[in-house]
């Protein structure tokens, strides 16, 4: 019988845990290949399962390392559920750049010690033995401390080895609020064990937080008469429009491509794929002989008055997001210049976009697989281009249709030099893609919010984003924009664009608007269209603003009043701490966001009635805990929309009308925080 053949292979035996188990930390994106997000000043929650073999006591805690590698204060982590070996421990970053943070864990024998001890002294076992053994781990823990705060863990020793004292005096005489002050700050440590080093990205508060308005430059100061050419709106008329802008409490002002327009294939009014002689075509079909994704269009003005709308919205504490699209009209210079650049069909013409049944054959795709290297300097010459004037935010058109390893190497170039430089993905797709933009670097994204009506769909969905996604992907909540007219809007008047408003408020810490939605604009191009009816994209839209505030057309006022309480309550600001209450009625969604830090407490309720087609009644039981609040408690809130104060506890009876007040915006106040 032949012998076995002996396994010469190697075996070694390295660990998949350390000797203290520290499994699933949180947050971590791509399994640490990217990092995870918070803005300066975010408070966030590191967690991770830690556990050991045995019953021995285990701790944990976070260490933050700042963008210069330095260690701070480490953070001690509890236990989130008792029993479930589930520790977390909330974080704040306070400077922009890029961080890191590690898990580390260890043995805790002084609580192992104090477990066993508090059993076995009143017990009287093994007495002598348990204390002698409690008061050398004390004698270490003194030693590890700092010298000016060891005297309460030498009295612990001097207490336990006093043999003229009963053992529970001496156990008591350990066992001091001293005591564990120190070691609170100062533990005995056996068996550290230590994760690696996950990375964290600290970007500027904007990123998280802020408040978006879109508008067509060219129809402000647009003129427009039956039977004569339409006159362009310029930069400097469209300057007029940004005191209102901020008077409305918005902090961007996002402004769709502003380049010159291509005439071949160009589109007519309400999408017509014949364009008439005075058609001023779509902005997305960028290039024309005038110049490409670096000019602007010549009835704009000049880069002059581009420069000038730029500080004219600074000075009005505006900051401008330009629209960043990465195509271009048949008459572009870089479809001469650079043929590879775009995918050829058989018969050698260039194929234009495409999204069956729609068709766009005025705008040219580009294709990133002939010369990578080459769209890709191009891109990042074009992004620095416009940040040299001024423009520190980004609106990406459609980058779910460019490779994600083209937008990694772009965003992580300008984030090497520019942190500050903002992007928001208008990645309208399916959600492995959306969620992967938003992992490797887009700083927001769009979102499915304007899908999302009815009270299941918000609260489902909220919850993904506020749990799951919240340490990497940051919603821009939308009401409206130049391609979407929900139905909702369209069929439910006046009510439904305040709901609308009042929810992507305060449900996300970012939101925005589309020019037009305050004038209650809902006119589909068909019926079961989600286009506008004489969209903006396709012909010029003058609007008058005076006449609608003076006959009372206007959502203005309530914009103002969502946008003063985002600045007034952090608990709006932020994502992550979203708590839906209990409402009786199915068209009635309560939540509420809180934010806690050294300082104090914010905690804001809404209520919201999501019918805008009748007043609704209900019972809305509160998660007392939930508010920092006992059960039994009456706290008063006062309402940000009427100025209206009431006394809140556990369960509350509300009744909205939408045509007078659709929803509740309640502060508590600080005192009673």
């Amino acid at each position: 019988m032949p012998e076995p053949r002996k396994d010469t292979r190697e075996f070694t035996s390295v660990p998949v845990t350390g000797r203290i188990p520290i499994l699933a930390v949180e947050p971590v994106v791509l399994g640490g290949l990217r990092p995870a997000k918070a803005v300066v000043g975010e408070t966030f929650q590191v967690s991770a399962t830690v556990f050991r073999e045995g019953h021995d006591a285990v701790a944990a805690n976070v260490v933050l390392r700042d963008p210069a590698g330095r260690a701070g204060p480490w953070t001690p982590m509890r236990e989130l559920a008792p029993g479930t070996d589930r520790w977390g421990a909330d974080v704040t970053p306070d400077a922009l750049g890029d961080w890191s943070f590690a898990v580390q864990a260890w043995s805790d024998p002084l609580a192992t010690w104090r477990h066993h001890a508090e059993i076995k002294i009143p017990a009287g076992i093994d007495t002598d033995l348990v204390l002698l053994e409690g008061s050398r781990l004390y004698e270490r823990a003194a030693a590890g401390a700092p010298a000016e705060l060891r005297g309460p863990l030498r009295a612990a020793v001097e207490a336990l080895r006093d043999a003229a004292r009963a053992p529970s005096a001496r156990l008591a005489g350990a066992l001091t609020p001293d005591a564990d002050a120190v070691l609170a700050a100062h533990p005995l440590r056996e068996l550290v064990t230590s994760t690696e080093d996950f990375t964290l990205r600290v970007d500027r508060e904007r990123a998280l937080f802020g408040s978006w308005y879109e508008f067509f430059p060219r129809s402000e100061g647009a003129v427009v008469r039956a039977g004569e050419p339409p006159v362009s709106g310029t930069f400097r008329t469209a300057a007029r429009r940004l005191p209102a802008i901020a008077d409305m409490g918005f902090d961007i002002v996002y402004l769709p491509p502003v380049h010159p327009i291509g005439t071949t294939f160009r589109k007519g009014a309400n999408n017509s794929l014949s364009a008439g002689p005075h058609d001023v075509g779509v902005p997305w079909a960028i290039g024309s002989p005038e110049g490409g994704h670096d000019a602007v269009h010549p009835d704009l003005g000049t880069l002059d008055d581009f420069d000038a709308f730029v500080r004219e919205a600074g000075r009005l504490g505006l900051e401008v997001a330009l629209d960043f699209a990465l195509q271009c009209s048949p008459d572009h210079p870089w479809v001469e210049k650079h043929p590879d650049w775009f995918a050829h069909r058989a018969d050698g013409s260039i194929a234009y976009a495409e999204n069956p049944p729609k068709k766009y054959q005025d705008i040219y795709p580009l294709h990133f697989d002939q010369d990578a290297a080459g769209v890709t300097a191009e891109t990042v010459r074009l992004l620095r281009f416009w940040m040299g004037h001024g423009v520190r935010v980004f609106r990406v058109d459609n980058p779910h249709t460019k490779p994600v390893a083209f937008w990694e190497e772009v965003l992580d170039d300008i984030h090497r030099t520019d942190p500050d430089v903002l992007f928001l993905a208008e990645a309208f797709t399916r959600p492995a893609m959306l969620r992967t933009l938003a992992a490797i670097g887009f700083h927001q994204s769009y979102t499915y919010f304007t899908w999302r009506n009815d009270k299941q769909e918000l609260t489902d969905y909220l919850v993904e984003l506020s749990t799951e996604t919240a340490h990497y992907l940051r919603p821009n909540f939308f009401v409206n924009t130049p391609d979407i007219l929900h139905a909702y809007l369209q069929q439910g008047g006046p009510p439904a664009f305040a709901v609308r408003a009042v929810l992507a408020a305060t449900l996300s810490p970012t939101w925005g608007v589309y020019s037009g939605f305050e004038l209650y604009e809902n006119a589909p191009l068909r019926p079961g269209s989600e286009e506008y009816l004489h969209s903006e994209k396709y012909e010029l839209r003058p609007r008058d603003w005076a006449a609608a505030e003076r006959e009372g057309r206007s959502l203005a006022p309530l914009i103002t009043q969502l946008n003063a309480a985002r600045r007034a309550n952090a608990a709006l600001g932020q994502l992550r701490d979203l708590h839906f209450h209990e409402a009786d009625n199915d068209a009635v969604l309560a939540y509420s966001k809180t934010v806690r830090h050294p300082g104090g407490s914010n905690t804001v309720l809404v209520v919201v009635n999501l019918d805008p087609h009748h007043t609704q009644e209900a019972t809305v039981s509160l998660n007392m805990p939930r508010l920092g609040l006992d059960w039994h408690e009456s706290v008063p809130v006062r309402d940000e929309l009427t100025g209206e104060t009431y006394h809140w506890g556990r369960a509350n009876y509300v009744r909205l009308d939408p045509g007078v007040t659709p929803a509740h915006v309640l502060v508590l106040r600080p005192s009673y925080r």
